[in-house]
């Protein structure tokens, strides 16, 4: 007699029959399609011991009290090649607090992999981020480093990723203010940007506890251009969601190890725009497609917030995601794995045909 199968043997039927097919076309499981029409997407598997060559550069720009130069830090597996095909670039934009290596490139001895550089270097990418000015290995024009100031870092970062890497329209991935600054960017310069991620991102702000606390400082952000940024501010960003059991805390003594290498101070101006001066991004203008990507403890935005920016995004090739047990900064997170999934997924996902 025939039997219908249990709901779990048709899943592991339906997972058996997808790995198989995926053997069978060349493609090995839970490696993105390649998208048509395009060579922005990484379709070889991630090699776990892979070496990863990794460089830096400088870039410069003019600000009021004149040349202001900027650090870049690139990571991809094996050096670069002359005449090879280009890998897919992802420039990756950090926040408010803490500089570009130790949100992106960070180790955390004895904790397993906190590097997004190295995870997407093995995913296939060309991984390049910078410290923007007033951060980090990066020069200071003594400026507060507003989001218009990160805008015309970036463009400064294009006179040199081009050249290195033989791409002029890149992936974008920013968290926290950072997700701000490449929105701006996008808007800004809409022709060198492919797809764009969006994390712990803030469109208005309206009821976000984060910003209302934030904002009881905000005549200290108009009147000076800097602000204390030292051990107990970093550990703060991990325990003020009230989800602390959502990250290792080494993680927050490990950014603070090294970001305090850098002074206890960092730029004020993400904090005056996200107090006094949002919205900043008009998402009519993000032309390309976007991901969003937040903790459902985030308390920077509302979900009502972020949807309003996200329905008014104009490219349908667009996704909304939620990462369960996360607050404010998934990168750092015990999901982080969950967030990489998510990105990884976006950046090689199949172009879409006209109708």
């Amino acid at each position: 007699m025939h039997r219908c199968p249990t709901p779990l043997q048709a899943a592991i039927a339906r997972r058996t029959l997808l790995k198989l097919a995926a053997i069978g076309t060349g493609i090995a499981p839970g490696i993105g399609f390649p998208r048509s029409g395009t060579a922005q997407t990484a379709t070889s598997a991630p090699v776990e011991d892979a070496p990863i060559w990794s460089a830096q550069y400088w870039t410069a720009k003019i600000a009021e009290k004149g040349e202001v130069r900027l650090n870049l830090w690139r990571k991809r597996v094996g050096a670069p090649k002359a005449g090879e095909p280009p890998l897919p670039v992802l420039f990756l934009v950090h926040g408010s607090s803490n500089s570009a290596r130790t949100s992106f490139d960070l180790a955390v001895p004895g904790k397993g992999e906190y590097s997004l550089m190295n995870v997407f270097a093995r995913y296939g990418y060309d991984v390049w981020t910078m410290d923007h000015d007033g951060y980090g290995h990066s020069g200071s024009s003594g400026n507060n480093s507003d989001v218009a100031s990160s805008v015309a870092d970036i463009r400064a970062a294009m006179a040199v990723l081009p050249r290195e890497t033989g791409r002029s329209k890149l992936h974008f991935y920013g968290t926290s203010s950072g997700a701000i600054r490449a929105a701006a960017f996008a808007q800004a310069q809409p022709d060198a940007v492919d797809r764009l991620v969006l994390v712990a991102f803030t469109y208005k702000g309206t009821g976000s506890p984060t910003l209302r606390d934030r904002a009881k400082q905000v005549e200290f952000y108009r009147a000076n251009n800097r602000r204390t940024r030292d051990r107990a501010m970093i550990r703060s960003i991990f325990t003020r969601d009230n989800l602390a059991s959502s990250y290792d805390m080494a993680v927050a003594d490990a950014i603070a190890d090294e970001e305090l290498k850098f002074g206890d101070q960092v730029p004020t101006g993400t904090y005056l725009d996200m107090t006094a001066n949002l919205p900043l991004v008009d998402p009519r203008k993000i032309l390309c497609p976007v991901a969003m990507i937040r903790g459902d403890h985030d308390g920077i935005a509302t979900m009502e917030d972020l949807l309003e920016f996200y329905r008014q995004l104009p490219n349908g090739d667009r996704q909304f995601i939620t990462l369960p047990s996360t607050a404010h900064s998934p990168g750092y997170a015990n999901n982080r794995h969950l967030m990489w999934y998510a990105t990884r997924a976006f950046l090689a996902a199949p172009s879409p045909v006209a109708g």
